[in-house]
């Protein structure tokens, strides 16, 4: 009895030809009209080849947009101070200040309004890991005893996040270190550390 043959999965190179071509089909398009048909051919592969690796258009986005923003690593963020892993974190290779082109976040975040699928796989996928990363770093200055007593912890992890995607797709403006530092001395820190008197800034830029 013959079988067939086990189907080749797509990984390395390739799967990141067909991740970077998902990136610019959704920077020109959207995500509602991206189409696994347009992405094949954006990527010069078989649709068959893309349902190898992912079960939907919304496995394969979230991953696409992961891909380009990276995780990065809490770890490699320890300065020594809050002000500081935060600084590294949002303005290194994987952080707020090098963003995605506004076309490719602007269209996700209406279709995250609609697309139950997408929406569960941004949260499970690309939110909760980078969430965990910052949630690490608040705990590591919970530690070092810098945060105020009863700090809603939750709710100050996505308020430089939020602020940094309400800059670049409502108002149109880019994030760069001067708008995460912004944020960081006149928001942030003042709600979650101690009052211990003028925040330094020294060694931060």
């Amino acid at each position: 009895m013959r079988t067939s043959p086990r189907r080749p999965r797509v990984e390395g190179d390739r799967e990141a030809e067909v991740l970077d071509a998902a990136v610019r089909v959704l920077a020109d398009v959207g995500y509602d009209r991206l189409t696994m048909d347009e992405v094949a051919s954006e990527a010069r592969a078989s649709k068959a080849t893309l349902y190898r690796r992912w079960d939907s258009k919304a496995d394969l986005v979230v991953d696409a947009v992961s891909r380009t923003k990276g995780i990065p690593d809490a770890e490699a963020r320890d300065t020594g101070s809050l002000r500081g892993d935060l600084l590294s974190l949002s303005c290194g290779p994987c952080g707020q200040a090098q963003q995605l082109p506004m076309s490719v976040l602007g269209g996700l975040l209406t279709a995250l309004q609609t697309d139950a699928e997408l929406s569960t796989a941004w949260r499970e996928r690309f939110m909760a890991p980078r969430m965990a990363v910052t949630r690490t770093i608040f705990e590591r200055s919970a530690n070092r005893g810098e945060l105020r007593h009863g700090l809603d912890l939750e709710l100050i992890l996505t308020v430089l996040p939020s602020m940094c995607v309400f800059r670049c797709t409502v108002e149109g403006h880019v994030v760069d270190e001067d708008f995460v530092a912004r944020v960081l001395d006149q928001v942030v820190l003042p709600a979650a550390l101690l009052d211990t008197g003028p925040l330094s800034t020294e060694g931060s830029h």
